[in-house]
């Protein structure tokens, strides 16, 4: 099958179309300008609809990162580590990386891996408690999480299990 040929537009009509591709969700520097770049424009025709879309509040990486961040801890439950390394992938500036991961509740975060941990645990069919653990923990550092704060999670995890059979 042939591919459609690729549309090239002028910088007015860039400008129209990534308003709109920007209005729909929050995005990057990096992302806005590869799209404006398949659009046909050169680097500088590229640049100045930048500047223009974050003089509009239509582009602003601090709030991208605040979103992002908010959205992968809350709902996929993603670790710091996983965050941090995603944010630095998409080419977001260091200070607004350290903005957005402010967005995270230590409490919160803790309690996020504890929730997954427990999950995991229940769908774990390792009977062997030394692989079983070794496999939880290389689950939850996939997910971002602090080796730390996964033996912690992991010991009170035992603890608890321990608890449940003394009853």
């Amino acid at each position: 099958m042939q591919q459609p040929a690729k549309k090239f537009y002028t910088p007015p009509e860039a400008l129209q179309k990534i308003a709109a591709f920007c209005t729909y969700q929050e995005r990057t520097f990096k992302e806005t300008e590869e799209k404006l770049r398949s659009y046909g424009l050169t680097e500088d025709e590229a640049g100045e609809i930048i500047i223009r879309l974050s003089r509009e509040k239509l582009l602003d990486e601090e709030r991208y990162a605040k979103s992002f961040v908010r959205g992968k801890y809350r709902l996929k439950k993603w670790g710091r580590r996983r965050i941090l390394q995603d944010l630095k992938f998409k080419g977001i500036s260091e200070y607004c990386i350290k903005e957005g991961m402010k967005e995270i509740d230590g409490d919160e975060y803790y309690q996020n891996l504890v929730d997954v941990l427990e999950k995991k645990d229940r769908q774990e069919k390792e009977k062997n408690p030394r692989i079983r653990r070794q496999k939880l923990q290389l689950f939850m550092t996939s997910k971002g999480y602090e080796s730390d704060l996964i033996k912690m999670a992991l010991e009170d995890l035992g603890k608890e299990k321990t608890d449940d059979e003394d009853e």
